[in-house]
Protein backbone atom coordinates (compact mmCIF):
# COMPACT_ATOMS: atom_id res chain seq x y z
CA UNK A 1 0.00 0.00 0.00
CA UNK A 2 1.14 3.78 -0.11
CA UNK A 3 2.99 5.00 2.21
CA UNK A 4 0.72 8.17 2.51
CA UNK A 5 -2.07 7.90 4.56
CA UNK A 6 -6.06 9.82 4.13
CA UNK A 7 -7.32 11.88 6.78
CA UNK A 8 -9.47 10.47 9.75
CA UNK A 9 -11.98 13.39 9.88
CA UNK A 10 -15.20 11.73 9.09
CA UNK A 11 -17.84 11.37 12.15
CA UNK A 12 -20.09 8.44 12.62
CA UNK A 13 -23.07 10.76 11.35
CA UNK A 14 -21.11 11.74 8.50
CA UNK A 15 -19.92 7.83 7.40
CA UNK A 16 -23.96 6.84 8.43
CA UNK A 17 -25.53 10.04 5.69
CA UNK A 18 -22.97 8.99 3.54
CA UNK A 19 -24.18 4.94 3.08
CA UNK A 20 -27.69 6.18 2.59
CA UNK A 21 -26.35 9.08 0.35
CA UNK A 22 -25.06 6.61 -1.99
CA UNK A 23 -28.59 4.26 -2.20
CA UNK A 24 -31.57 6.80 -1.93
CA UNK A 25 -31.39 8.68 -5.04
CA UNK A 26 -33.66 9.07 -8.71
CA UNK A 27 -33.47 5.12 -7.89
CA UNK A 28 -36.59 6.00 -5.52
CA UNK A 29 -37.69 8.93 -6.16
CA UNK A 30 -38.36 8.07 -10.26
CA UNK A 31 -37.17 5.21 -10.65
CA UNK A 32 -39.48 3.17 -8.17
CA UNK A 33 -42.10 3.68 -10.65
CA UNK A 34 -41.25 1.20 -12.92
CA UNK A 35 -40.90 -1.11 -10.64
CA UNK A 36 -44.18 -0.49 -9.52
CA UNK A 37 -45.44 -0.88 -12.90
CA UNK A 38 -44.13 -3.94 -13.54
CA UNK A 39 -45.02 -5.78 -10.52
CA UNK A 40 -48.40 -3.98 -9.19
CA UNK A 41 -48.72 -3.31 -4.77
CA UNK A 42 -46.52 -7.18 -4.50
CA UNK A 43 -43.55 -4.82 -5.10
CA UNK A 44 -43.26 -4.43 -1.81
CA UNK A 45 -42.63 -8.12 -1.10
CA UNK A 46 -39.79 -7.72 -4.07
CA UNK A 47 -38.25 -4.84 -1.67
CA UNK A 48 -38.16 -7.41 0.69
CA UNK A 49 -36.15 -10.20 -0.81
CA UNK A 50 -33.60 -7.95 -2.25
CA UNK A 51 -33.20 -6.16 1.22
CA UNK A 52 -32.88 -9.09 2.69
CA UNK A 53 -30.10 -10.36 0.12
CA UNK A 54 -28.21 -6.84 0.51
CA UNK A 55 -28.64 -7.28 4.42
CA UNK A 56 -26.53 -10.79 4.61
CA UNK A 57 -23.82 -9.34 2.26
CA UNK A 58 -23.39 -6.40 4.95
CA UNK A 59 -23.22 -8.49 7.68
CA UNK A 60 -20.54 -10.62 5.55
CA UNK A 61 -18.12 -7.27 5.43
CA UNK A 62 -19.29 -6.85 9.48
CA UNK A 63 -17.78 -9.68 10.24
CA UNK A 64 -14.55 -9.22 7.92
CA UNK A 65 -13.91 -5.69 9.31
CA UNK A 66 -13.77 -6.92 13.06
CA UNK A 67 -11.74 -9.84 12.48
CA UNK A 68 -9.33 -7.87 9.57
CA UNK A 69 -8.96 -4.43 11.57
CA UNK A 70 -6.09 -3.66 9.46
CA UNK A 71 -8.10 -3.94 6.40
CA UNK A 72 -10.69 -1.42 5.37
CA UNK A 73 -11.28 -0.56 2.31
CA UNK A 74 -14.82 -2.59 0.40
CA UNK A 75 -12.46 -4.40 -2.61
CA UNK A 76 -9.58 -4.98 -0.38
CA UNK A 77 -11.63 -7.67 1.68
CA UNK A 78 -11.90 -9.76 -1.58
CA UNK A 79 -8.07 -9.43 -1.76
CA UNK A 80 -7.39 -11.09 1.64
CA UNK A 81 -9.88 -13.53 1.27
CA UNK A 82 -9.28 -14.66 -2.91
CA UNK A 83 -6.22 -13.03 -3.46
CA UNK A 84 -4.47 -9.94 -5.51
CA UNK A 85 -6.66 -11.06 -8.67
CA UNK A 86 -9.91 -10.65 -6.55
CA UNK A 87 -8.80 -7.23 -5.43
CA UNK A 88 -8.10 -6.29 -8.68
CA UNK A 89 -10.95 -7.46 -10.22
CA UNK A 90 -14.09 -6.41 -7.44
CA UNK A 91 -12.05 -2.83 -7.68
CA UNK A 92 -12.14 -2.01 -10.80
CA UNK A 93 -15.44 -3.17 -11.55
CA UNK A 94 -16.50 -1.81 -8.46
CA UNK A 95 -14.84 2.04 -9.80
CA UNK A 96 -16.73 1.11 -13.06
CA UNK A 97 -20.28 0.56 -11.47
CA UNK A 98 -19.92 3.81 -9.36
CA UNK A 99 -18.47 5.99 -12.29
CA UNK A 100 -21.25 5.12 -14.51
CA UNK A 101 -23.53 6.39 -11.53
CA UNK A 102 -21.68 9.75 -11.54
CA UNK A 103 -23.25 10.62 -15.44
CA UNK A 104 -26.49 9.07 -14.79
CA UNK A 105 -26.95 11.15 -11.56
CA UNK A 106 -25.63 14.26 -13.18
CA UNK A 107 -27.83 14.00 -15.89
CA UNK A 108 -30.78 13.57 -13.42
CA UNK A 109 -29.87 16.58 -11.76
CA UNK A 110 -29.68 18.74 -15.36
CA UNK A 111 -32.98 17.56 -16.13
CA UNK A 112 -34.47 18.75 -13.10
CA UNK A 113 -32.31 22.40 -13.09
CA UNK A 114 -33.60 22.35 -16.74
CA UNK A 115 -36.95 23.44 -16.03
CA UNK A 116 -35.73 26.08 -14.01
CA UNK A 117 -32.82 27.61 -15.53
CA UNK A 118 -32.51 28.03 -19.30
CA UNK A 119 -29.57 26.50 -20.22
CA UNK A 120 -28.91 23.02 -22.24
CA UNK A 121 -28.90 19.65 -19.75
CA UNK A 122 -25.62 18.72 -21.29
CA UNK A 123 -24.21 22.36 -19.80
CA UNK A 124 -26.25 22.18 -16.35
CA UNK A 125 -24.61 18.77 -16.10
CA UNK A 126 -20.80 20.22 -16.65
CA UNK A 127 -21.57 22.59 -13.99
CA UNK A 128 -22.88 20.24 -11.59
CA UNK A 129 -19.81 18.21 -12.34
CA UNK A 130 -17.47 20.74 -11.49
CA UNK A 131 -19.27 21.69 -8.14
CA UNK A 132 -19.04 18.30 -7.25
CA UNK A 133 -15.67 18.42 -7.67
CA UNK A 134 -14.74 21.54 -5.72
CA UNK A 135 -16.34 19.70 -2.83
CA UNK A 136 -14.49 16.58 -3.01
CA UNK A 137 -11.54 18.75 -3.69
CA UNK A 138 -11.86 20.55 -0.49
CA UNK A 139 -11.10 17.59 2.54
CA UNK A 140 -12.50 14.08 3.38
CA UNK A 141 -14.77 16.79 6.16
CA UNK A 142 -16.38 18.90 3.76
CA UNK A 143 -17.53 16.44 1.70
CA UNK A 144 -18.88 14.93 4.84
CA UNK A 145 -20.41 18.04 6.03
CA UNK A 146 -22.26 18.04 2.41
CA UNK A 147 -23.12 14.78 2.26
CA UNK A 148 -24.29 15.00 5.62
CA UNK A 149 -26.59 18.03 5.48
CA UNK A 150 -27.90 16.99 1.59
CA UNK A 151 -28.70 13.09 2.95
CA UNK A 152 -30.32 14.50 6.02
CA UNK A 153 -33.03 16.75 3.95
CA UNK A 154 -34.15 13.46 1.76
CA UNK A 155 -34.10 11.31 4.87
CA UNK A 156 -36.71 14.11 6.68
CA UNK A 157 -38.77 14.20 3.63
CA UNK A 158 -39.10 10.31 3.24
CA UNK A 159 -40.14 9.94 6.90
CA UNK A 160 -42.68 13.00 6.50
CA UNK A 161 -43.88 11.22 3.68
CA UNK A 162 -44.56 7.83 5.16
CA UNK A 163 -45.98 9.91 8.30
CA UNK A 164 -48.42 11.65 6.10
CA UNK A 165 -49.55 8.56 4.41
CA UNK A 166 -49.38 6.45 6.57
CA UNK A 167 -52.24 9.03 8.19
CA UNK A 168 -53.88 9.22 5.40
CA UNK A 169 -53.83 5.23 4.07
CA UNK A 170 -55.26 4.66 7.77
CA UNK A 171 -58.06 6.75 6.94
CA UNK A 172 -57.77 9.73 9.46
CA UNK A 173 -57.08 12.48 6.91
CA UNK A 174 -58.74 10.82 3.90
CA UNK A 175 -62.26 11.97 2.99
CA UNK A 176 -62.86 8.43 2.10
CA UNK A 177 -61.76 6.37 5.51
CA UNK A 178 -58.87 3.88 4.75
CA UNK A 179 -57.40 3.21 1.14
CA UNK A 180 -55.79 -0.36 2.15
CA UNK A 181 -58.43 -1.74 -0.53
CA UNK A 182 -55.86 -0.41 -3.72
CA UNK A 183 -53.32 -3.23 -2.16
CA UNK A 184 -55.99 -5.77 -3.86
CA UNK A 185 -58.61 -4.19 -5.52
CA UNK A 186 -57.00 -3.57 -9.04
CA UNK A 187 -56.28 -6.74 -10.44
CA UNK A 188 -55.33 -8.57 -6.67
CA UNK A 189 -52.10 -7.82 -4.22
CA UNK A 190 -50.01 -9.79 -7.38
CA UNK A 191 -51.78 -8.91 -10.74
CA UNK A 192 -48.86 -10.28 -13.02
CA UNK A 193 -48.15 -13.03 -10.72
CA UNK A 194 -45.75 -14.86 -8.25
CA UNK A 195 -42.50 -14.49 -11.45
CA UNK A 196 -43.32 -11.22 -11.17
CA UNK A 197 -42.44 -10.41 -7.77
CA UNK A 198 -39.07 -11.99 -8.19
CA UNK A 199 -38.58 -10.84 -11.61
CA UNK A 200 -38.99 -7.43 -9.67
CA UNK A 201 -36.52 -8.23 -6.94
CA UNK A 202 -34.05 -8.09 -9.65
CA UNK A 203 -34.99 -4.75 -11.08
CA UNK A 204 -34.64 -3.40 -7.28
CA UNK A 205 -31.39 -4.87 -6.23
CA UNK A 206 -29.37 -2.24 -8.22
CA UNK A 207 -31.85 0.49 -6.50
CA UNK A 208 -30.87 -1.32 -3.01
CA UNK A 209 -27.15 -1.82 -3.34
CA UNK A 210 -24.33 1.13 -2.46
CA UNK A 211 -24.94 0.61 1.53
CA UNK A 212 -21.13 -0.97 1.04
CA UNK A 213 -19.76 2.93 0.26
CA UNK A 214 -19.80 2.62 4.40
CA UNK A 215 -16.00 0.20 3.68
CA UNK A 216 -14.66 3.18 1.92
CA UNK A 217 -15.54 6.67 3.49
CA UNK A 218 -14.75 4.29 6.85
CA UNK A 219 -11.20 4.24 6.29
CA UNK A 220 -11.06 8.51 6.53
CA UNK A 221 -12.35 8.38 10.46
CA UNK A 222 -11.14 7.55 13.60
CA UNK A 223 -11.95 3.89 13.62
CA UNK A 224 -12.57 2.13 10.50
CA UNK A 225 -13.07 -0.98 11.68
CA UNK A 226 -15.57 -0.20 14.70
CA UNK A 227 -17.39 2.02 12.19
CA UNK A 228 -18.28 -0.78 9.65
CA UNK A 229 -18.82 -3.23 12.00
CA UNK A 230 -21.32 -1.05 13.77
CA UNK A 231 -23.19 0.34 10.64
CA UNK A 232 -23.08 -2.37 8.33
CA UNK A 233 -26.00 -4.18 9.75
CA UNK A 234 -28.31 -1.22 10.96
CA UNK A 235 -27.89 0.57 7.73
CA UNK A 236 -29.40 -1.71 5.41
CA UNK A 237 -32.20 -1.96 8.23
CA UNK A 238 -32.67 1.90 8.00
CA UNK A 239 -32.75 1.92 4.80
CA UNK A 240 -35.22 -0.73 4.42
CA UNK A 241 -37.48 1.19 6.47
CA UNK A 242 -37.25 4.18 3.66
CA UNK A 243 -37.95 2.21 0.61
CA UNK A 244 -40.23 -0.14 1.84
CA UNK A 245 -42.23 2.39 4.13
CA UNK A 246 -42.43 4.70 1.29
CA UNK A 247 -43.26 2.55 -1.19
CA UNK A 248 -46.18 0.45 0.94
CA UNK A 249 -48.16 3.99 1.37
CA UNK A 250 -47.57 4.17 -2.34
CA UNK A 251 -49.33 1.86 -3.42
CA UNK A 252 -51.90 2.23 -0.64
CA UNK A 253 -52.93 4.69 -1.40
CA UNK A 254 -52.87 5.32 -5.50
CA UNK A 255 -53.69 2.69 -7.27
CA UNK A 256 -50.91 1.11 -8.91
CA UNK A 257 -51.67 1.06 -12.69
CA UNK A 258 -52.60 5.11 -11.69
CA UNK A 259 -48.57 5.29 -11.52
CA UNK A 260 -46.85 6.33 -14.48
CA UNK A 261 -43.87 4.94 -15.65
CA UNK A 262 -40.92 8.09 -15.17
CA UNK A 263 -43.07 10.25 -13.34
CA UNK A 264 -42.26 10.19 -9.49
CA UNK A 265 -44.41 8.10 -7.49
CA UNK A 266 -44.40 10.57 -4.51
CA UNK A 267 -45.78 12.97 -6.64
CA UNK A 268 -48.73 11.08 -7.83
CA UNK A 269 -49.15 10.06 -3.75
CA UNK A 270 -49.29 13.48 -2.56
CA UNK A 271 -51.29 14.71 -5.38
CA UNK A 272 -53.68 12.11 -4.33
CA UNK A 273 -53.86 13.33 -0.93
CA UNK A 274 -54.40 16.85 -1.75
CA UNK A 275 -51.47 18.52 -1.67
CA UNK A 276 -51.32 21.23 -4.39
CA UNK A 277 -47.42 22.24 -3.77
CA UNK A 278 -46.59 18.52 -4.61
CA UNK A 279 -45.16 18.69 -7.63
CA UNK A 280 -42.73 21.69 -6.70
CA UNK A 281 -41.35 20.20 -3.64
CA UNK A 282 -40.23 16.97 -5.01
CA UNK A 283 -38.16 18.37 -7.15
CA UNK A 284 -36.75 19.94 -4.82
CA UNK A 285 -36.24 17.09 -2.80
CA UNK A 286 -35.46 14.68 -6.16
CA UNK A 287 -32.91 17.19 -7.01
CA UNK A 288 -31.00 17.10 -3.27
CA UNK A 289 -31.09 13.13 -3.70
CA UNK A 290 -29.86 13.00 -7.05
CA UNK A 291 -26.41 15.45 -5.81
CA UNK A 292 -26.24 13.53 -2.81
CA UNK A 293 -25.70 10.65 -4.58
CA UNK A 294 -23.92 12.16 -7.67
CA UNK A 295 -21.36 13.19 -4.52
CA UNK A 296 -21.14 10.05 -2.73
CA UNK A 297 -20.71 8.43 -6.45
CA UNK A 298 -17.88 11.14 -6.85
CA UNK A 299 -16.36 9.99 -3.63
CA UNK A 300 -16.29 6.70 -4.13
CA UNK A 301 -14.31 6.44 -7.45
CA UNK A 302 -11.88 8.57 -5.92
CA UNK A 303 -11.44 6.58 -3.22
CA UNK A 304 -11.18 3.35 -4.78
CA UNK A 305 -8.68 4.53 -7.65
CA UNK A 306 -6.50 5.60 -4.46
CA UNK A 307 -6.80 1.93 -3.15
CA UNK A 308 -6.13 0.25 -6.37
CA UNK A 309 -2.94 2.54 -6.91
CA UNK A 310 -1.54 1.97 -3.57
CA UNK A 311 -1.90 -2.06 -5.07
CA UNK A 312 0.20 -1.34 -8.47
CA UNK A 313 -3.02 -2.22 -9.95
CA UNK A 314 -3.42 1.46 -11.17
CA UNK A 315 -1.47 4.43 -11.95
CA UNK A 316 1.08 5.34 -9.13
CA UNK A 317 0.65 9.01 -9.41
CA UNK A 318 -3.19 8.60 -8.40
CA UNK A 319 -1.94 7.93 -4.80
CA UNK A 320 -0.34 11.19 -4.35
CA UNK A 321 -2.08 13.59 -1.68
CA UNK A 322 -2.17 17.42 -0.91
CA UNK A 323 -1.86 18.78 1.98
CA UNK A 324 -5.59 18.31 3.07
CA UNK A 325 -4.97 14.53 2.57
CA UNK A 326 -7.14 14.59 -0.99
CA UNK A 327 -5.99 12.04 -3.71
CA UNK A 328 -6.34 15.22 -6.27
CA UNK A 329 -5.31 13.29 -9.60
CA UNK A 330 -8.16 10.71 -8.37
CA UNK A 331 -10.29 13.31 -8.13
CA UNK A 332 -9.62 14.96 -11.53
CA UNK A 333 -9.64 12.31 -13.04
CA UNK A 334 -12.61 10.72 -12.08
CA UNK A 335 -14.00 14.65 -12.80
CA UNK A 336 -12.72 14.19 -16.25
CA UNK A 337 -14.58 10.17 -16.82
CA UNK A 338 -17.85 11.54 -15.68
CA UNK A 339 -17.67 15.05 -17.89
CA UNK A 340 -17.14 12.45 -20.93
CA UNK A 341 -19.86 10.28 -19.68
CA UNK A 342 -22.47 13.41 -19.52
CA UNK A 343 -21.67 14.04 -23.07
CA UNK A 344 -21.60 10.89 -24.61
CA UNK A 345 -25.31 10.69 -23.02
CA UNK A 346 -26.15 14.29 -24.99
CA UNK A 347 -24.41 13.84 -27.95
CA UNK A 348 -25.43 12.39 -31.10
CA UNK A 349 -24.19 8.41 -30.77
CA UNK A 350 -26.23 8.13 -27.65
CA UNK A 351 -25.71 4.17 -28.21
CA UNK A 352 -22.34 4.61 -26.07
CA UNK A 353 -23.65 5.68 -23.36
CA UNK A 354 -26.23 3.34 -23.14
CA UNK A 355 -23.55 0.88 -23.84
CA UNK A 356 -21.86 1.74 -20.67
CA UNK A 357 -24.60 2.14 -18.60
CA UNK A 358 -25.49 -2.00 -19.60
CA UNK A 359 -22.26 -2.73 -18.86
CA UNK A 360 -22.48 -1.67 -15.20
CA UNK A 361 -26.22 -3.56 -14.72
CA UNK A 362 -25.12 -6.66 -13.22
CA UNK A 363 -21.89 -5.84 -11.58
CA UNK A 364 -22.54 -5.05 -8.49
CA UNK A 365 -24.12 -8.58 -8.57
CA UNK A 366 -20.87 -10.30 -9.27
CA UNK A 367 -18.92 -7.87 -6.72
CA UNK A 368 -21.20 -9.04 -4.01
CA UNK A 369 -20.61 -12.86 -5.12
CA UNK A 370 -16.90 -12.16 -4.73
CA UNK A 371 -17.16 -10.83 -1.09
CA UNK A 372 -19.59 -13.22 -0.27
CA UNK A 373 -16.84 -15.93 -1.37
CA UNK A 374 -14.17 -14.21 0.18
CA UNK A 375 -16.08 -13.97 3.78
CA UNK A 376 -16.47 -18.02 3.43
CA UNK A 377 -13.19 -18.70 2.58
CA UNK A 378 -11.63 -16.31 5.45
CA UNK A 379 -14.25 -17.54 8.08
CA UNK A 380 -12.78 -21.40 7.55
CA UNK A 381 -9.85 -20.65 7.50
CA UNK A 382 -9.79 -18.03 10.77
CA UNK A 383 -11.37 -21.59 12.11
CA UNK A 384 -9.02 -24.36 10.69
CA UNK A 385 -6.44 -21.93 12.62
CA UNK A 386 -8.60 -22.05 15.50
CA UNK A 387 -8.46 -17.77 15.99
CA UNK A 388 -11.12 -17.15 18.32
CA UNK A 389 -14.63 -15.08 16.64
CA UNK A 390 -14.33 -11.41 15.97
CA UNK A 391 -17.67 -9.66 18.19
CA UNK A 392 -19.75 -9.52 15.03
CA UNK A 393 -20.26 -12.76 13.07
CA UNK A 394 -22.46 -13.87 10.10
CA UNK A 395 -25.78 -15.21 10.72
CA UNK A 396 -25.62 -18.85 10.81
CA UNK A 397 -22.70 -19.73 9.18
CA UNK A 398 -22.58 -21.08 7.05
CA UNK A 399 -25.76 -21.63 5.46
CA UNK A 400 -26.96 -17.71 5.63
CA UNK A 401 -23.99 -16.91 3.63
CA UNK A 402 -24.65 -19.92 1.10
CA UNK A 403 -28.53 -18.59 0.88
CA UNK A 404 -26.74 -14.95 0.09
CA UNK A 405 -24.57 -16.61 -2.83
CA UNK A 406 -27.51 -18.57 -4.25
CA UNK A 407 -29.76 -16.12 -4.13
CA UNK A 408 -27.35 -13.57 -6.07
CA UNK A 409 -27.14 -16.54 -8.32
CA UNK A 410 -30.69 -16.81 -8.66
CA UNK A 411 -30.52 -12.80 -9.95
CA UNK A 412 -28.55 -13.41 -12.59
CA UNK A 413 -30.03 -16.22 -13.48
CA UNK A 414 -33.28 -14.37 -13.77
CA UNK A 415 -31.62 -11.44 -16.00
CA UNK A 416 -30.87 -14.13 -18.52
CA UNK A 417 -34.47 -14.80 -18.64
CA UNK A 418 -36.01 -11.89 -18.36
CA UNK A 419 -35.88 -10.17 -21.69
CA UNK A 420 -35.20 -6.41 -20.68
CA UNK A 421 -32.37 -7.69 -18.93
CA UNK A 422 -30.60 -9.78 -21.04
CA UNK A 423 -28.48 -7.30 -23.03
CA UNK A 424 -27.33 -5.73 -19.45
CA UNK A 425 -26.43 -9.41 -18.05
CA UNK A 426 -24.22 -10.09 -21.55
CA UNK A 427 -22.46 -6.61 -21.50
CA UNK A 428 -21.86 -6.84 -17.80
CA UNK A 429 -20.15 -10.45 -18.37
CA UNK A 430 -17.81 -8.59 -21.27
CA UNK A 431 -17.11 -5.88 -18.61
CA UNK A 432 -16.52 -8.29 -15.91
CA UNK A 433 -14.22 -10.77 -18.70
CA UNK A 434 -11.89 -7.64 -19.77
CA UNK A 435 -11.67 -6.92 -16.30
CA UNK A 436 -10.01 -10.49 -15.72
CA UNK A 437 -7.67 -10.57 -18.50
CA UNK A 438 -6.61 -6.75 -17.71
CA UNK A 439 -5.63 -8.24 -14.45
CA UNK A 440 -3.95 -11.44 -16.67
CA UNK A 441 -2.24 -9.12 -18.59
CA UNK A 442 -0.79 -6.75 -15.97
CA UNK A 443 0.24 -10.59 -13.64
CA UNK A 444 1.94 -11.46 -16.78
CA UNK A 445 4.22 -7.65 -17.50
CA UNK A 446 4.91 -8.13 -13.51
CA UNK A 447 6.40 -11.54 -13.95
CA UNK A 448 8.28 -10.53 -17.25
CA UNK A 449 9.75 -7.37 -15.42
CA UNK A 450 10.97 -9.59 -12.31
CA UNK A 451 12.27 -12.28 -14.93
CA UNK A 452 14.24 -9.31 -16.32
CA UNK A 453 15.07 -8.38 -12.94
CA UNK A 454 16.44 -11.72 -11.72
CA UNK A 455 18.48 -12.07 -14.88
CA UNK A 456 20.13 -8.92 -14.44
CA UNK A 457 21.59 -9.82 -10.41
Amino acid sequence: MATTELSRSLKQRHLTMISIGGIIGAGLFVGSSASIAAVGPAIVVSYLITGTLVLLVMRMLGEMAMSLPGVHSFSEFPRAGLGPWAGFVTGWLYWYFWMIVVPVEAIAGANILHAWIPLPAGLLGILLMAAMTAVNLMSARSYGEFEFWFSSIKVSAIIAFIAIGAAYAFGWTSPHGPTFANLTSHGGFMPHGAVSVLAGAVTVYFQLTGAEIITVAAVESAEPARAVAQLTSSIIVRILTFYVGSIFFIVAIVPWNDITIGESPFTRALVQMHFAWAGAAMDVIILTAVLSCLNSAFYVCSRVLFVLAGHGDAPQALIRLNRRKVPVRSVLLCALAGIAGILAAVSAPQRVFAFLVDGAGALMVFVYMIVAVAQVRLRRKRERAGEPAPALTMWLFPWASYAAIAGMAAVLIAMAFTPALTQELRISLISLAVTVLAYLALRARRRSVTAVRAAAD
